[in-house]
């Protein structure tokens, strides 16, 4: 029997505009477009996972105003579970977004009620995370509650799957929980520097993969993931051969959730049993979808628009 996958993290309230390019410091930059979207890394790749078809629950908070009706109703249209969401006193998280023509974007992100997921609230849901074939888990909620829920899903042998985003400083005990750790370019850098091995280029070289990777691993993470964007993702570790993925071609319209989409598609396949080679293989394509439209939870495709894509790729390699 197919486990669920329980995802726990944040929920926002994605405000979207759409500008020329990036404004510099200082600079007043009339916007071309604006637009409202459910989102947040936690309730992105629970989305992502249910709109393809997997059992999901959710963990997390919102708060007690107008988004948090709009956020739960987002998330039950979905598929997901969301018995697992309490309402605080607080302000729901919500993230402001820049997204430009070329898709790429740049993120605010005010954790509003995802701050107060502490870790002794993580107690009440230990057997829902019992229940789990996979444990997915973002940094938009309290590092303690992340380093909490790596304690409980190695103790319960559940697979873990953190995305290191947005990046902190992460405890060695807490790295020794993760099954597959899941970073973007930035993220790994930042990773790097606080392993005292900082990188000097913004963009990892293909021949410095092995090394980035090495380095990682050697904290005690079991696998790791390095999303390098246009060109694919790296895949290192004890439980999948070391591989480059190349990426999906396709005309990118907003990368604002590619990461989730991925990480979402990614549990989603291990949970249909692939292996993670070929699941890993499986989340790019669902990254590449989400990409070719607008917005963080709209953007997630369902399985039969992944599957166009996968079966589109296999005849052009014919």
């Amino acid at each position: 029997m197919k486990k669920k996958i329980v995802v726990v993290g944040s929920i926002n309230l994605d405000l979207v505009a759409s500008v020329s390019h990036m404004p510099g410091s200082g600079e007043t930059l009339m916007g071309e477009g604006f637009a409202t979207y459910p989102g947040g890394k936690g309730a992105n790749q629970a989305v992502a996972a249910s709109r393809l078809g997997a059992e999901v629950a959710m963990v997390g908070h919102l708060g007690n105003d107008l988004f948090a009706k709009r956020l739960r109703e987002g998330l039950n249209e979905a598929g997901v579970n969301t018995e697992h969401v309490r309402e605080v006193e607080e302000p729901s998280g919500c993230a402001v977004i820049l997204v430009t023509p070329q898709g790429g974007n740049s993120i605010v992100v005010i954790p509003g009620a995802n701050s107060s997921l502490r870790p002794e609230n993580l107690e009440e849901h230990v057997e829902l995370l019992r229940s789990a074939g996979v444990i997915l888990a973002q940094l938009e909620i309290p590092l303690e509650s992340v380093e909490r829920l790596g304690g409980l899903a190695a103790q319960l042998h559940i697979p873990f799957v953190l995305d290191p985003a947005p990046a902190q400083v992460l405890s060695a005990g807490l790295l020794q929980t993760v099954t597959w750790l899941t970073p973007n370019e930035s993220e790994t850098r930042s990773i790097l520097k606080d392993l005292d091995h900082p990188l000097s280029d913004d963009t990892i070289e293909d021949e410095a993969l092995p090394m980035v990777a090495s380095r990682i691993l050697a904290t005690g993470v079991r696998n790791v993931i390095l999303k390098l964007g246009a060109r694919g993702i790296y895949l290192a570790g004890k439980d999948v051969p070391t591989t480059l993925i190349p990426t999906y071609r396709v005309q990118a319209v907003d990368t604002t959730a590619a990461g989730d989409a991925f990480n979402g598609g990614f549990a989603y396949a291990l949970t249909q049993g692939m292996e993670p080679l070929d699941a890993a293989r499986f989340g790019c394509a669902v990254a590449a979808v989400s990409v070719t439209r607008v917005g963080a939870q709209p953007s997630m495709p369902r399985l039969s628009e992944v599957e166009e894509l996968l079966n589109l790729a296999a005849d052009a390699a014919k």
